[in-house]
């Protein structure tokens, strides 16, 4: 990495009424387009989510027009760097949730979860305890894969497909965290919020999310607590605790995050396979060796 990066790579998002997606979805696209900016916007009823990169002069016009509209006037943004752009194209979507959970009934704006600062949860950490005296669990609300490539120590993990799974999980498993106080967590901050809403409509009591999600906790207290890296949906695969790009990459054939280490396998060739979808397809192969009946001669 040099010591001045290109690119400015931005998240952000904001849960608000926005009942204009369809007109707005045009003035984005040409916005972005008109300042080289790549990446993907998500416009929906519920509000915006967003994932971009651009130079920096570029990305602060951006913001300057979007804090334009006072519905988007206070959108904080988590920022990294990298020295090559990141996405491929620019794409602005329209979607019937920022972030898919299935349960059109939580509404955010209308009040949100109790958030924890990331200071302030490092301290939690510190200490073993909340400031009441409660434990403090973290409940991780990404994917499993996401997990894999780095979360924090002693995570509650439920190894979930897709975030829209996370309601029945959590349900069955309540019982496990009641006398606890519980801290939700991803990436940017987007699916935790949902998460923490959820968990206080179905009779959690003690239950926050990590504001800004595991990136903003980066920004603010390094990977104290945290092993790994963070997983993100670009072309960079991974951050490190100082924000930073890592040498991991995706595979193209299952999707799975391949470490450094991983990609010297000989099992590992790009856009064809990697040590995890090779592993997988041997041991389907063993299984149909075994389920298909030998036919012996008679004499």
């Amino acid at each position: 990495m040099s010591s001045t990066p290109t690119y400015v790579n931005i998240a952000a998002y904001k849960f608000i009424t926005f009942d204009d997606t369809a007109e707005k979805r045009a003035e984005f696209l040409a916005t972005c387009t008109q300042l080289q900016l790549r990446g993907t916007i998500l416009l929906s009823p519920e509000g915006i989510n967003m994932f971009l990169a651009g130079f920096r002069e570029q990305i602060d016009q951006f913001l300057v027009w979007l804090r334009s509209d006072p519905r988007f006037a206070d959108v904080e943004v988590k920022e990294s760097y990298s020295e090559n752009q990141p996405f491929t194209r620019m794409l602005v979507k329209l979607k019937a949730e920022i972030i898919t959970m299935k349960h059109p009934l939580i509404k955010p704006e209308l009040g949100r979860a109790p958030s924890v600062a990331p200071k302030t949860l490092k301290r939690w950490l510190d200490q073993g305890h909340d400031d009441n005296g409660r434990p403090v669990v973290m409940v991780d609300t990404r994917n499993g894969f996401e997990v894999d490539v780095g979360t924090f120590e002693n995570t509650v993990d439920y190894r979930i497909d897709k975030f829209s799974e996370f309601p029945e999980v959590i349900s069955a498993h309540k019982e496990a965290l009641i006398d606890k106080t519980v801290v939700t967590f991803c990436t940017g901050g987007i699916r935790c919020e949902k998460a923490a809403i959820h968990m206080q409509e179905i009779g959690f009591d003690s239950v926050y999310q990590l504001d800004g999600g595991i990136l903003k906790y980066f920004e603010e207290c390094g990977g104290a607590h945290y092993n790994g890296d963070c997983f993100v949906f670009d072309y960079r695969t991974a951050l490190n605790p100082q924000l930073q790009e890592t040498a991991a990459s995706q595979c193209f054939i299952c999707r799975t995050v391949v470490t450094p280490r991983e990609q010297l396998s000989p099992e590992y060739i790009i856009g064809v396979s990697c040590p995890h979808c090779a592993t997988n397809r041997m041991k389907k192969m063993s299984a149909q060796d075994t389920t298909v009946p030998k036919i012996t001669s008679t004499p």
